[in-house]
């Protein structure tokens, strides 16, 4: 295995200098709204992920921070300095496109170091050594652009970038253009890199386990708004908005009406069916005859057969139902149940000792945990951030 040495820490005044803060930001493009005012901290030496469906003004507001649009409201700053007048090469930051733009004729030693040598330096060789260490090619220096995978090709263009030290990196849809294996390796790659060399990267991302995988911060946009904003446990496992939970993997969502609150437990009726969910795990104040959507992720559900409910521990909360169909997909099994609450109530089961029972159109029980259980405000749009399987495009 390589061993890599990371280049030079930055200094105290590049570290105070790294965060990014928009204020009040905005887009308009004539009468079109691409981004509403929005305020936005990126903390200093964090991976930080604008995760949204295709047109959600992702891209638009990642373009403001290096300069390449012009905010129609609002301000960008880098740490202390007011950058929303600066044009794109006098702001501290570089930008990886999804597009590596590599130069084919020149080798991977020339195309890392084309930025210090634009710049006027002449020894190079020492940087972008540590650089190519860094992403692990330094046994591919010579070689030219077209003999590197794609993988190795993103990596070039990472070193590229970093080697003028920015404070911020900017990537653009980085991995779009990679299979899917190979997404996946470079998911780990860019995150051991920004370990390493501590620089604040701000990642956009149309893909959920991307944003999921490399970042500790993700917003959710959607239409021009930040939806929700958090590290990517605390969206998974607390979304505040249906947009946020049908968005971020598959949510289950059923409306009732609140029954009781007592305490911290809400009891929520949905078509004559008692389910329960903790207060603290509900975006809205459930009050008795209010109404509700209670969610629950299908992984977060068991499934037996009817004839094994006697089984089932006291105090969960059962839907019955029969397997309409089912899909084995090798880490799990995934169900779609016809129930009297939902008509396609979703179920994943780990492989582990898989059921024989368990088959389209068995009578089935699905139970899970009050405490996995959470509410939204019955107000919102119950498939708002649903992905239609045909488009990929969220649906309206």
């Amino acid at each position: 295995m390589t061993t890599t040495t990371p280049p030079a820490a930055p200094s105290a005044s590049t570290e105070r200098g790294g965060a990014v803060r928009l204020t009040g930001i905005g887009k308009k493009y004539g009468q079109f709204t691409a981004v509403h005012p929005l305020d936005l901290t990126v903390p200093q030496g964090s991976f930080f992920a604008l995760l949204g469906a295709s047109g959600c003004g992702k891209t638009t507001t990642l373009r403001m921070i290096a300069g390449l649009e012009v905010p129609s409201s609002g301000t960008v700053h880098l740490g202390d300095e007011d950058v929303t007048g600066l044009p794109p090469y006098k702001r501290p930051v570089n930008t990886v496109f999804q597009s590596y733009a590599l130069f084919p004729h020149l080798d991977i030693q020339e195309n890392v170091a084309f930025g210090l040598r634009r710049r006027g330096v002449k020894s190079v060789r020492k940087q972008v050594d540590e650089m190519l260490d860094l992403v692990q090619l330094g046994d591919f220096a010579r070689r030219r652009p077209h003999q590197l995978s794609g993988g190795q090709q993103q990596r070039v263009a990472v070193a590229r970038a970093l080697i003028n030290r920015p404070r911020v990196l900017l990537l653009d849809e980085p991995l779009g253009a990679l299979d899917l294996k190979l997404r996946r390796q470079m998911q780990l790659e860019l995150k051991r890199i920004q370990t390493e060399v501590g620089i604040t990267f701000v990642h956009v991302t149309h893909d959920q386990e991307e944003a999921m995988t490399m970042a500790d911060t993700v917003a959710v946009m959607n239409a021009g708004r930040v939806e929700q904003l958090g590290s990517p446990a605390d969206l998974y496992e607390n979304p505040r908005t249906t947009f946020v939970a049908n968005f971020l993997g598959t949510s289950n969502l059923l409306a009732g009406h609140v029954a009781d609150v007592s305490g911290e437990d809400v009891a929520v009726t949905v078509r004559g069916t008692t389910l329960s969910l903790r207060g603290d795990r509900c975006a809205t104040s459930p009050a008795p005859g209010g109404d509700i959507l209670l969610g629950v992720r299908p992984e977060k559900v068991s499934l037996v057969p009817a004839e094994d409910a006697a089984g089932i521990p006291a105090g969960r909360n059962r839907v019955t139902g029969r397997i309409a169909t089912s899909s084995f997909i090798g880490v799990s099994t995934q169900y779609v149940i016809d129930t009297p609450v939902c008509g396609e109530f979703e179920v994943y089961v780990q492989n582990i000792e898989r059921d024989a029972r368990l088959v389209p159109g068995a009578e089935v029980v699905a139970h899970w945990s009050a405490a996995h259980s959470f509410g939204l405000g019955a107000d919102q749009d119950i498939d708002a951030g649903v992905r239609t399987a045909d488009t990929g495009e969220e649906a309206a």
